[in-house]
């Protein structure tokens, strides 16, 4: 299990003109090449990933490879077995 950082500086997900309490989604930056992101409904609960998935999420998120999940009715794609599932022969 990865260590939190003791004071991240937290940046809130949040359209510009909400207001109240949310929920949204924060993410910190930490040592170590770390991402911290948690929702402000359970702000104790902090999901921690590496700088390089994260920055393949956004990659992701820029190439609209999730715009069907903002789609009203929109499903997701089916799942397919990953790269590394394939060469590991577990398909």
């Amino acid at each position: 299990m990865t260590d939190r950082p003791t004071a991240p500086t937290w940046t809130r997900a949040a359209p510009e003109d909400a207001t109240g309490p949310g929920p949204w989604i924060e993410i910190a930056f930490g040592p170590g090449e770390l991402v911290h992101l948690r929702e402000t409904g359970d702000p104790d609960t902090v999901v921690t990933t590496t700088r390089t998935k994260w920055d393949a999420f956004a990659q992701g998120v820029r190439a609209g490879e999730f715009d069907h999940f903002a789609e009203p009715g929109g499903r997701p794609p089916p799942v397919r077995a990953s790269d590394d599932d394939l060469a590991l022969g577990n398909d």
